[in-house]
């Protein structure tokens, strides 16, 4: 059974398409939809989404937001999204580095959340890479 998901950021729509399964970084952990899935509503994380068509993974990075599915039809909402074809590891690598010394510098509430915000961001294209070298 396919899924029809659809991925909207408030600027475009960054993914409309069929697939078999999905996995989605919600707040509470990675969850996985397959066809038939029971209705859910849940909040998201940043993180990856890995969409999987026939048998190719596809990841995209997402910058937290909601999830609906409903009769095989997920509709995700999300702050920012960035599809995800190739990524450089040594480059993610750097920025993973960046943002961690940020984290430690951060001196302000604000900094430390923004600081954080980059972090996870860094931490998602490392992890996106994960699934493109499998």
């Amino acid at each position: 059974m396919k899924l029809k998901i659809r991925v909207i950021a408030p600027d475009k729509i960054v993914w409309d398409a069929n697939a078999e399964e999905i996995i989605l970084p919600s707040s509470t952990g990675q969850l996985g939809i397959l066809g038939g899935h029971i209705p859910l509503l849940t909040a998201l994380d940043i993180g990856v989404m890995r969409v999987r068509i026939s048998t190719e993974w596809k990841p995209i990075i997402l910058l937290g937001g909601f999830a609906e599915v409903n009769n095989n039809i997920v509709t995700i909402l999300v702050n920012g999204a960035e599809p995800i074809s190739e990524i450089n590891l040594d480059e993610a690598q750097r920025s993973l580095e960046e943002a961690t010394k940020l984290v430690e510098d951060a001196k302000t509430n604000k900094e430390k959340i923004e600081a954080t915000q980059i972090l996870r961001k860094a931490k998602a294209k490392i992890q996106a890479s994960n699934v493109l070298n499998t």
